[in-house]
């Protein structure tokens, strides 16, 4: 940061209905009866600007900005302070003299509680605004980041894209990058990335969802120990600036005004299965589960349209047609199962390929009719942009074209929900290439917002289809998107154990989105990736799949991926998986009735189901603890998050926690070392708890069958 200097008539402090504008010589600063909302570094500007450009370079979705910074405006003035009826807006330069630019920021009382803050800098490209907090607070959020969840110490892209595979992990990520073109992936890479994050200070800092630039490709800057600096590639931006007394209140509240649609009940009843191959194999492996003890609630049949075969593994024909040859009688299975108890679910994205050479005349050709059309997103000579998906090609349905919205929406309700589907992974959305040619607005200015605009048109596919209660999960994510769709996935993980692309970075991943704005995000059981690297084969083995099943049995959806390459991984409806995938389902099942209360308060507030305990325990010593969870405020987990381990090592929060397995009893604010064998996950309730009772006795015996 530069200097700040403040003229001796702006210093003072101004009302802003509930809170105070305090204007001294050197820092300005939001504070309400409850202490400090919002503040500078005492002596440094807290809004900097300067001139320059971002280049991008992109391959099958992984994007690489490259930041050429000019001219820069560091030190701030702030000259004038006006009260024009409840705004206070601050004006003044930034820069020295002879090279400065002109801002206004103009704070406003924010309707869901703190202060929105409107900055305009006009001539600049880029615009930086600066938070204090306390030296060494941890900070918490910028979207879905796979990784740890205090984000100190970073440098943090805003921009959704592929998140590759490995991410670092070796030798897996140096395979993929040198195979695929950089395939391999960072830390800082994710497909869910936006604009906001909380500190231990109990302060929140947001772009507004509503304005435009928020959706600009931005980047955080955690690298001091005493400020967080939020750069966005706009000379306007609309902040929310927002605090309270604990991490619950602190999320509730800048995630405050947002119409969050629940999540079906039926989800909460037991197992989703990821199976594929045809209408006798689902039938044959929900009888074998079935017969294994395992509540089926639904079935995920990823592979309705038909299968390629590709290189890197089994995909999906995107022609969002049933495929009458891969699945006979469809209506009869999906009425079938529903007769059981059992809802089908299945696929969809915003791509679309060619159907011509999947050589089946039954199925229209909706490629072909979004291109005469025009609906399809153009490349720069004003043919469809044909994106390269690693053995195929597709192109994207403009979704800033009205017309295109109405085309995919009316696929999704005539096609995908047909025939009594109950919902559908929302695939991608994260690849608009930055150069593309789309109907309304600029594609680079556009990226960042894509994911909203396919959770929208999904949620227009459900409405016209009458099924306002539709189960859809996405992957892709920005501002916005909780008022659209009931849950989220964390992606593709590898099939391994790693923090940097496995079952804990799964974990890690839905931390950081938990406060951050999706309040209802699981994973794929076992992980998706798996790598035939010819020196090793990265597959998933039993012991893998049961400890992500013990994990995901204590979180908001239950739901298992037979992987990108099936037949090379072991599957939950295996003859020696079923046993643990049954157990797990089953104490899955068991908590629906108090995960039912948890995911009220999600929908009603934001706060998120599956919750870091610093949600719950700030200030403590368990609430530096990545490796443990809360599920909603009275239930803890320690799952087993290594390879051949049978305990885990377990910080206890305050109070009494008792075992919900063998019912032991451990004191609060100590560690221990646990037994966790498989089938006997580390997992805990809070011995006060009126439900302890009640909650232990379901679990239990859930785990002994």
């Amino acid at each position: 940061s530069g200097e700040i200097v403040i003229a001796d008539e702006a210093r003072g402090e101004y009302s802003l209905g509930d809170f105070t504008l305090a204007v001294s010589d050197e820092r300005v600063a939001v504070t309400s009866a409850d202490g400090t909302v919002w503040a500078s570094n005492t002596g440094y500007s807290f809004l900097m600007a300067g001139a320059g450009t971002v280049d991008w370079q992109e391959n099958r979705g992984y994007f690489w900005p490259s930041t050429r910074h000019g001219e820069s405006w560091n030190s701030q003035s702030v000259d004038r302070i006006v009260d024009d009826g409840g705004v206070l807006t601050l004006t003044g330069t930034l820069g020295s003299p002879g090279s400065e630019r002109e801002y206004s920021a103009s704070f406003t009382p924010r309707p869901g509680g703190g202060i929105s803050v409107d900055v305009s800098v006009p001539g600049a490209d880029t615009v930086q605004w600066v938070s204090e907090k306390t030296g060494g607070a941890g900070v918490h959020g910028f979207g879905e980041q796979f990784t740890d969840f205090d984000l100190s110490g970073r440098l943090i892209p805003i921009v959704p894209r592929e998140q590759g595979v490995g991410r670092g992990a070796q030798p897996l990520t140096l395979l993929a990058d040198l195979t695929n073109g950089g395939a391999g992936g960072t830390e800082a890479m994710t497909y869910a990335a936006w604009p906001t994050f909380v500190t231990d200070d109990m302060r929140g800092v947001r772009l507004d969802p509503a304005a435009d630039s928020s959706y600009a490709f931005a980047v955080g800057d955690t690298r001091a120990a005493d400020r967080v600096g939020l750069e966005v590639w706009s000379p306007n931006i609309r902040l929310e600036l927002t605090a309270a007394n604990s991490p619950k209140e602190l999320i509730a509240q800048q995630q405050s005004g947002v119409e969050r649609p629940p999540l079906a009940g039926w989800t909460q009843d037991g197992a989703i299965v990821g199976v594929q191959g045809g209408t006798d194999k689902v039938r044959r492996v929900v009888d074998d589960l079935e017969a294994a003890g395992t509540p089926v609630a639904g079935v995920w049949l990823q592979d309705w349209t038909g299968q390629r075969t590709t290189d890197f593994g089994d995909r999906l024909w995107w022609t969002w047609q049933h495929d009458k040859a891969r699945y006979p009688g469809w209506s009869e299975l999906v009425a079938e199962l529903h007769e059981r108890g059992i809802r089908t679910t299945t696929y969809v994205n915003p791509f679309l390929v060619d159907a011509a050479p999947k050589g089946d005349p039954s199925i229209r050709n909706l490629w072909k009719e979004a291109s005469d059309a025009g609906l399809l997103v153009r490349n720069a000579e004003g043919a469809p942009y044909m994106l390269d998906q690693g053995g195929f090609s597709a192109s994207l349905v403009d979704l800033t074209d009205p017309a295109g919205r109405v085309f995919m929406s009316d696929v999704i309700a005539e096609e995908v929900l047909a025939g009594g589907v109950d919902g559908f992974m929302a695939d991608f959305a994260e690849g608009l290439p930055m150069d593309a040619v789309v109907h309304s607005g600029d594609a680079a200015e556009l990226h960042n917002r894509w994911p909203q605009l396919w959770a929208q048109t999904v949620r227009e596919g459900c409405e016209k289809a009458g099924r306002p209660d539709c189960v859809t999960w996405f992957r892709a994510g920005t501002l916005g998107m909780d008022s659209q769709s009931p849950a989220f996935w964390n992606g593709d993980q590898t099939v391994d154990w790693s923090k940097e692309d496995g079952l804990k970075s799964a974990l890690l991943g839905t931390f950081s989105a938990g406060v951050s704005g999706w309040p209802v995000v699981h994973s794929d059981i076992g992980g998706y990736t798996s790598v035939d690297a010819i020196v090793h084969q990265f597959v998933r083995d039993e012991e893998l799949l049961a400890r992500w099943g013990e994990y995901a049995a204590f979180g908001p959806m239950f739901r298992s991926h037979e992987g990108n390459r099936p037949a090379a991984n072991r599957q939950v409806y295996d003859e020696g998986e079923r046993d643990a995938f049954a157990r797990n389902a089953r104490i899955f099942a068991a908590l629906a009735p108090y995960r039912e209360g948890v995911l009220d308060e999600a929908a009603r507030t934001g706060v998120p189901a599956v919750r870091h305990p610093w949600i719950e325990f700030p200030g403590t010593e368990v609430a530096r603890s990545d490796t443990q969870f809360m599920l909603g405020e009275a239930i803890m987990v320690a799952p087993v998050l290594e390879r051949g381990r049978d305990s885990v090592d377990v910080v206890f929060p305050p109070g009494r926690w008792r075992h919900l397995v063998t019912g032991e009893t451990f004191e609060g604010e100590s560690r221990a070392s646990v037994a966790a064998p498989i089938g006997q996950p580390a997992a805990f309730v809070d011995a006060d708890d009126p439900r302890a009772e009640e909650i232990g006795q379901a679990v239990a015996a859930a785990a002994r069958g």
